[in-house]
């Protein structure tokens, strides 16, 4: 709800965002990202955070969770009682620059502030954007995502996420990258954030289960993006995800069908199409009725099969 809200042009009323988070709730999954507790005038589209973690249904077994990148924002959702913070830092200078107005040393400082402040109050995980590559820079060291994950896994964060913020990874460097970040962090949860901005989202997933990653963040529909990022497009589909998790075999506990039934009212929400594939085609083993004249076209088949076979044992009397 928070990456997929955040850039669309359209204010969604608070009771549709609460009805939503609510509806989700239901359907299994364990984590909902409702909002962001940051500037109204940078994200307006969820200026609305106070109203929509006071209003929604806490669902047993479901983390509540909520993006802050200051410690005012993180007081805020320590009020409207948030059961984890996501705390963003990117892994370049340029698009932390971009992000947040504040060089990289200087967000790492702040987010340390916050685990500090808030570490035996609640959970935190911190999300390392552009862990796969900056539109900007280009191609990301891995040692500078390790740096700053070193210093959160040593401050106490409950998990860390790689974001493929504007949809430059592949399934090769996200099997090394996850696998090297595995072995060097274990007992971290590690989570892996993709977009599909070049098609390659749900295939990044599937490295990403190679490499042992078993949390993925997703949005309904498709939708999201960064603002701050060029040529940034949605991030992977939720329903799409579970859909082809559940294919694969995975026991993923979400109930597909009432997840498909929530992302089908996200045009309306926001306006305009969305780019999940599965709440258009239905789930793979949907079965659809036969034409309605199948039998018809049977007996047709059947009646010139006949009708060949007929004319082939006449043929050599013909020919005499």
């Amino acid at each position: 709800m928070r990456d997929g809200l955040q850039m669309e042009p359209v204010f969604v009323p608070t009771s549709e965002k609460v009805a939503l988070i609510d509806e989700i709730g239901h359907c299994g999954l364990n984590r909902i990202e409702a909002t962001s507790f940051t500037s109204a005038k940078a994200i307006p589209a969820l200026s609305d955070a106070e109203a929509v973690m006071h209003e929604i249904e806490r669902v047993p077994g479901v983390r509540y969770a909520a993006l802050v990148l200051n410690r005012r924002g993180a007081e805020r959702a320590l009020e409207c009682g948030v059961d984890e913070l996501n705390l963003v830092v990117s892994a370049n200078e340029t698009h932390n620059l971009a992000n947040t107005r504040m060089t990289r040393a200087q967000a790492v400082r702040a987010l340390l502030d916050i685990t500090a402040f808030c570490r035996d109050r609640l959970a935190i995980g911190v999300s390392i954007a552009t862990a796969f590559g900056c539109p900007m820079e280009g191609a990301i060291d891995i040692d500078s995502v390790l740096d700053i994950g070193n210093q959160f896994v040593a401050a106490g964060v409950r998990g860390i996420t790689l974001c493929d913020t504007t949809g430059m990874a592949n399934p090769r460097q996200v099997k090394a990258v996850c696998g090297a970040l595995a072995a060097r962090w274990p007992g971290i949860e590690l989570t892996l954030h993709l977009h599909n901005t070049r098609g390659m989202g749900l295939a990044n997933v599937v490295a990403g289960l190679d490499a042992g990653i078993r949390h993925f963040d997703a949005s309904l529909g498709g939708l999201g993006g960064c603002p701050f990022a060029p040529g940034a497009s949605g991030n992977i589909c939720t329903e799409d995800l579970v859909h082809m998790l559940d294919a694969m075999g995975y026991a993923t506990g979400v109930d597909l069908e009432r997840l498909i039934a929530c992302a089908r009212r996200m045009p309306g929400l926001v306006g305009h199409g969305v780019p999940g594939q599965v709440q258009h085609a239905g789930a793979w083993d949907h079965r659809f009725p036969p034409p309605a004249d199948l039998e018809a076209t049977r007996e047709r088949a059947l009646a010139r099969e006949l009708s060949g076979d007929a004319y082939r044992a006449m043929r050599p009397v013909v020919e005499r």
